[in-house]
């Protein structure tokens, strides 16, 4: 027995009609449930729900990058570099901005934060054969030239 899928995350917020504004609006997730008054469910579009922000008030810790936790959340937002460069558009009109790209052989990646200091990539993958020929490839970074 194994796992099939990761089926979604749920992550905890400072302010949710914040998270829910750049999860929403700057990245493109429809909201598709609210749980009580401090929860929404979000979807990408193929599952019932991607992503579910939890608030947990104003007065929660940052995100402590030294402590074990989650390290970033990562959306395919395309399949080549032109949607990959549409997007670093996008941000930039949203007022996102992005804090570097990388060439990960089988991806190509922007990096950026929410509003709550969570690292967030945005992401094209490359050709699927290159990882199923070479599985280390996975481990690549290199910069990346848009």
């Amino acid at each position: 027995m194994r796992a099939l899928a990761l089926g979604h995350a749920v992550i905890k917020v400072r302010n949710l009609a914040r998270a829910l504004a750049f999860y929403r609006d700057a990245l493109g997730l429809t909201e598709v449930a609210r749980h009580g008054g401090n929860m929404v469910f979000l979807s990408c579009g193929h599952n019932h729900h991607d992503l579910a922000l939890l608030e947990v008030g104003e007065r929660a810790a940052a995100p402590d990058r030294a402590a074990a936790g989650l390290h970033h959340l990562a959306f395919k937002v395309g399949d080549d570099l032109d949607a990959l460069r549409a997007w670093r558009d996008r941000l930039a009109e949203q007022g996102v901005p992005v804090l570097g790209q990388s060439d990960h052989r089988v991806s190509q990646s922007l990096y950026l934060r929410d509003p709550d200091g969570l690292l967030v990539e945005v992401y094209v993958d490359a050709d699927p054969g290159l990882w199923r020929a070479d599985p280390a490839a996975v481990a690549h970074v290199g910069p990346l030239h848009l």
